[in-house]
C-alpha cells in the first residue's frame, strides 16, 4: 500500500518507514467497538487512506483487541503492515505472568502471535519499565525474539531518559539488538516530559519515536467543553478523568476553537497535527470508534502547521 497523501517517516535510525499517522487498539477494538463490521470498515479505510502502522497489546482487553484486529489485517498483504504488540502488564493472576522477564515475554509472544494470526510482529513493545528484572535479562529476551525472526525490532513504551540510554548502553556492552523506538505521550496538554527528556535522549540514539494520546483521551477535541458526554471514554476511568477534565483544562481547549475556525479544520486535527509535527516524532497513534472519527483524525495530514501556528497553540494551552 503507497497513497500520495499519506506521509512516510523513518523510524529512527532504522531502515523501517511507518506512516505518520498509526491506528491503534486501546479501549476501542474488542472493549467499546465489538461489532466485527464495524471494526473491519474502519481498519480497512484506515489501511486503503495509506496508515501502515496498525498498534495493539496484548493487555488490550486481555488479548481481545489482538483478535480483533489481527482478523482484519490478515485479509491484506503482510508486508504492507507494520504491526506492532506489547508485554508487561498482567494478563493473569499468576506469579509470572506479569513484567518483562525473560519466560513473560518468551511466553507471551507466542500467545500474541496467535491471537493475532501472524508468524512475525514487526514491533515489540516492553509496555513499560520492569523495576525487578534487570534490562540485560529483557534485552536477551527481545534479541533472541529478534534472531528468532518473531520480531523484527523491539522498542519501549513510557521509559525514561535514562532507563532507554541504560538499555542501549547494556545492549553495546553485550552486543545486542538496540531497542529502535520509544512510544512515549504526548499531546498540548501532556509535553513537557517529551520535549524536556524523551525527544532528545531518542534523537541522540538513534531511536525513532511513536506517540499516543494526542487528543489527550479526547479532552483536545472539545468534546468535554461543556461536561461528561454519556459514554465518552474520559467516563470510564476515574483517574484520566481527574487528569484532564479540569476548569483550567476546559477553558484552555476552548481558546483553540477560534484558532481552529481560522484555520478551517477541527480541534482535533489541530492537536493531532502539532503532534506529528514535533522534532523526532516518527508517528502518531490515533484511536476511533467509528469511521467518521477516522476521516477527521486523517484530515490532520492537511493542516499546515507553522512555527507561528505552534506558538500559537502551546500559548493556548501552556505546558503543564
Amino acid at each position: 500500500m503507497f497513497n500520495a497523501a499519506m506521509q512516510y517517516r523513518k523510524m529512527g535510525a532504522s531502515g523501517l518507514r511507518l506512516s505518520a499517522l498509526a491506528l491503534g487498539g486501546w479501549t476501542t477494538y474488542g472493549a467499546s467497538v465489538k461489532d466485527s463490521d464495524t471494526v473491519e470498515r474502519i481498519i480497512t479505510a484506515a489501511f486503503e487512506a495509506g496508515v501502515n502502522f496498525f498498534d495493539i497489546s496484548d493487555v488490550y482487553e486481555k488479548g481481545e483487541a489482538e483478535k480483533s484486529m489481527g482478523k482484519v489485517l490478515a485479509k491484506f498483504p503482510r508486508h504492507e503492515l507494520v504491526i506492532s504488540t506489547k508485554v508487561f502488564w498482567p494478563m493473569s493472576d499468576d506469579v509470572n505472568d506479569k513484567g518483562l522477564s525473560r519466560k513473560h515475554i518468551m511466553e507471551s509472544i507466542e500467545k500474541s502471535l496467535r491471537r493475532i494470526g501472524t508468524p512475525y510482529v514487526d514491533l515489540y513493545f516492553c509496555h513499560r519499565p520492569d523495576p525487578d528484572t534487570p534490562i540485560e535479562e529483557t534485552a536477551r529476551a527481545m534479541d533472541d525474539l529478534i534472531h528468532q525472526g518473531k520480531v523484527l525490532y523491539w522498542g519501549t513504551s513510557e521509559w525514561s531518559a535514562d532507563q532507554i540510554r541504560e538499555a542501549h548502553a547494556v545492549c553495546d556492552k553485550r552486543n545486542l539488538v538496540k531497542p529502535a523506538v520509544e512510544q512515549p505521550q504526548l499531546s498540548l496538554i501532556k509535553r513537557q516530559k517529551f520535549l524536556d527528556e524523551i525527544s532528545p535522549a531518542c534523537r541522540a540514539l538513534g531511536a525513532g519515536v511513536v506517540t499516543w494520546s494526542p487528543l489527550a483521551s479526547g479532552m483536545l477535541s472539545g468534546k468535554y467543553d461543556e461536561g461528561l458526554p454519556q459514554g465518552a471514554r474520559l467516563t470510564r476511568s476515574e483517574n484520566l478523568r481527574a487528569s484532564y477534565v479540569t476548569e483550567a483544562s476546559r477553558a484552555a481547549v476552548k481558546k483553540l476553537k477560534p484558532i481552529a475556525d481560522e484555520m478551517g479544520c477541527t480541534r482535533s486535527q489541530l492537536a493531532i497535527a502539532w503532534a506529528m509535527a514535533q522534532s523526532g516524532v516518527t508517528c502518531v497513534i490515533t484511536g476511533a470508534t467509528k469511521f467518521e472519527q477516522l476521516k477527521e483524525n486523517l484530515g490532520a495530514l492537511k493542516v499546515n502547521m507553522t512555527d507561528e501556528l505552534k506558538r500559537r497553540l502551546e500559548a493556548a494551552i501552556p505546558a503543564g
